[in-house]
C-alpha cells in the first residue's frame, strides 16, 4: 500500500474463552485457525483463505480481574507509535498498554480515547504488512464504526489523532452519521450510540456471502443476535451480533430470502 497511515491494519480479539472463540469463528466465519504461538505467549491467527484476517489471543487477568469482557480491537498502522501515544494524551485520550515491541512483528499500543472506546495503533516492521479494508472481500472486516457518547467531539478527536478528514454526513434514524477518509478513501464512520449502549465502543463489520445463512450459523454455535438487522443503500444488510463470551460484533451480507422473524424492515444508514 503506498500510503498505509491512518488506516485500519489489523483487527484483534481478546477473548475469555479462548478455544470456544475459535470453535465459534470456524462455524460462523469459515475462517481458518492457525497457531502462531511464541515461547509465554500463545496466538491464534485467524485467515480466509491465502490472506489473514486478524488474531486472536487470551486476554490477560488483570484485565478480568478489572472486569473487562471479551471484545474486538482494531490497530491503525502509524508511522511513529510513541509519537502518536503521546498524541493521544495530549488530546485527552489514555494510553492502557504504552509502546510495546513484538520482536520481528510489530511495534504497538493499546489506548482509549477521551470517551473511553478502545483502539490499538501499530507500526509493522516493513511497509503493507497488513490488511487494507479497501481491499478485503468476504470473510473480512468491511466497515469500522465507533459509536461515541458525542459523536462532534470524537470525530475532532480522531481527525487531530490521526489526520483523518472529514468525508460525507448523513441524517436519519441515529441522529447524524460522519463517515471519515485517509488519504481520500473511507476508513469509518462515527455516531452517537444509541442509551441502550452502555459505553462507547468501535464495532466492525464482517462480510459474509448469505446474511441468512450467517446468522444461522451464529444461532447454532451459541452467538446472539442483538437486534433486528436493516437495509443498507448499496443492497446489503447488516444485523449487530455477540459472540458467547459477549465480543459485539456485525455481519454483512446480501439477503437470499424473504425477511422473516427478527428480519424486519430497513433503515438505511451508508453506503456499502
Amino acid at each position: 500500500m503506498a500510503n498505509s497511515h491512518g488506516r485500519f491494519a489489523w483487527y484483534e480479539l481478546l477473548t475469555t474463552d479462548i478455544e470456544s472463540a475459535r470453535t465459534f469463528y470456524s462455524q460462523v466465519m469459515g475462517w481458518d485457525v492457525l497457531d502462531a504461538s511464541a515461547p509465554g505467549r500463545p496466538y491464534t491467527l485467524l485467515a480466509a483463505g491465502d490472506t489473514l484476517v486478524g488474531g486472536l489471543m487470551e486476554m490477560a487477568g488483570e484485565a478480568r480481574h478489572l472486569g473487562v469482557g471479551s471484545g474486538w480491537i482494531g490497530y491503525i498502522e502509524v508511522s511513529e507509535v510513541d509519537a502518536v501515544a503521546e498524541r493521544v494524551k495530549r488530546l485527552g485520550g489514555a494510553v492502557h498498554v504504552p509502546p510495546t515491541d513484538v520482536p520481528g512483528i510489530s511495534r504497538f499500543c493499546i489506548f482509549a480515547d477521551p470517551q473511553a472506546a478502545r483502539l490499538g495503533i501499530l507500526k509493522w516492521p516493513k511497509p503493507a504488512h497488513g490488511q487494507s479494508p479497501a481491499s478485503s472481500g468476504r470473510k473480512h472486516v468491511v466497515w469500522n464504526e465507533l459509536l461515541a457518547e458525542d459523536w462532534e467531539k470524537a470525530v475532532d478527536f480522531y481527525v487531530k489523532l490521526f489526520g483523518w478528514q472529514k468525508a460525507e454526513t448523513k441524517a436519519g434514524e441515529f441522529g447524524t452519521y460522519q463517515m471519515l477518509s485517509a488519504s481520500g478513501q473511507p476508513i469509518s464512520g462515527i455516531r452517537s450510540k444509541p442509551p441502550a449502549i452502555r459505553a462507547p465502543f468501535w464495532l466492525y463489520y464482517f462480510q459474509v456471502g448469505d446474511l441468512d445463512a450467517a446468522t444461522g450459523r451464529l444461532a447454532a454455535a451459541g452467538g446472539q443476535i442483538l437486534d433486528e438487522p436493516f437495509e443498507l443503500s448499496g443492497g446489503n444488510w447488516t444485523v449487530p451480533c455477540a459472540d458467547p463470551q459477549g465480543a459485539i460484533f456485525a455481519l454483512e451480507g446480501k439477503r437470499q430470502k424473504k425477511p422473516i422473524g427478527y428480519f424486519k424492515g430497513s433503515r438505511g444508514r451508508r453506503s456499502s
